[in-house]
């Protein structure tokens, strides 16, 4: 059975999208912690993230990092906090959260309900600093 990301990556389900090359994506949550929250995936469907092998494991990280740069740029924030869980959607993924202080990552509090257009600008704007 396909994951969501599976088919966010097939084009299926359509999502915000931040980057991408031929091995990796990057779009917003659609249920953020915080205005620019991001989710960074391989295409390869893998559900463990320590079971990529050490080169696809390397390169999904120099991506995130890329991204990572795009997102303090683009949004009002100390740093961009870095987490994985793995449990939420059986499909590696990093999150990359734009902090000011470290309750901006607990995962415990309620999301943002963001609209589709601000979204869609918040996409942009960080697209527009990679």
């Amino acid at each position: 059975m396909a994951s969501i990301f599976s088919k966010i990556i097939s084009g299926e389900i359509p999502c915000h999208k931040v980057a991408e090359d031929s091995n990796h994506l990057a779009f917003l949550d659609i249920s953020p912690l915080k205005h620019g929250h991001v989710l960074v995936i391989p295409k390869q469907p893998i559900d463990y993230i320590f079971d990529l092998a050490p080169e696809d494991y390397s390169a999904l990280n120099l991506f995130a990092q890329k991204v990572a740069k795009g997102i303090k740029l683009a949004v009002d924030c100390k740093k961009i906090g870095v987490v994985v869980i793995g449990l939420e959607v059986p499909h590696a993924h990093i999150h990359l959260i734009p902090i000011t202080t470290v309750s901006d990552i607990d995962f415990s509090k309620e999301k943002m309900k963001p609209t589709n257009d601000e979204l869609k600008a918040t996409a942009e704007l960080i697209r527009n600093n990679l």
